[in-house]
């Protein structure tokens, strides 16, 4: 009776091991064989001459699954048009496919007279699977808060006159160096002439 519990007991475990490995198979497949979406959002402030800020945006998606990604959408419109004014480009956009292993890049340009700082969201992808009927949301990095139309540290004094040093400093000193070799050999000379004048005298 013990030998036939064992036996039961050793197969029912057998049954759960085979299921529970096929079950992590089939899980494995399909997440092997499907997209993985990376994007990453980068941002840089110049400040121009208008007395405004220009902020270049740009955005790189990466498709780092082994399956191709269809219908791929970006969109970036975190960008109020209260404090933004866009230069160029467009904040959204759309690839036919992103093969794996692929990237592309976005970018576009705002300009902001509105000082202050601005808290940015991160872009949003959204990409069609052939196996799933949903469509599938992934989401940029997001950016450091953006200090609009900061005050910048004014150039201190002199700081021409250290960078002149910085890059001709040693030609500077042996110049100084000659002027004053030629100085203190030309002075002794000029008062013994004065005391030989005042002798013949």
């Amino acid at each position: 009776m013990k030998m036939k519990m064992t036996s039961v007991l050793v197969m029912l475990m057998l049954m759960l091991v085979v299921l529970c490995s096929s079950t992590m198979t089939s899980m494995a497949s399909s997440s092997v064989d499907s997209p993985f979406i990376i994007a990453h959002k980068k941002v840089s402030i110049t400040r121009l001459k208008s007395g405004s800020d220009k902020i270049s945006v740009s955005i790189d998606i990466y498709n780092q699954g082994s399956a191709t990604a269809y219908d791929v959408t970006l969109t970036d419109d975190s960008w109020s048009s209260d404090v933004f004014d866009l230069v160029s480009g467009k904040t959204s956009t759309s690839f036919e496919r992103l093969d794996a292993g692929s990237l592309v890049s976005h970018s576009f340009v705002l300009e902001s007279k509105v000082k202050g700082m601005f808290y940015g969201a991160p872009a949003v992808i959204k990409f069609r699977v052939p196996t799933k009927a949903a469509l599938q949301e992934a989401y940029s990095t997001p950016i450091l808060p953006l200090d609009i139309l900061a005050d910048r540290a004014p150039e201190k004094k002199f700081e021409w006159a250290k960078r002149l040093l910085a890059k001709y400093g040693s030609l500077v000193s042996v110049i100084s160096i000659v002027v004053l070799f030629v100085y203190l050999v030309a002075t002794p000379s000029k008062s013994t002439a004065a005391k030989a004048s005042k002798k013949r005298r």
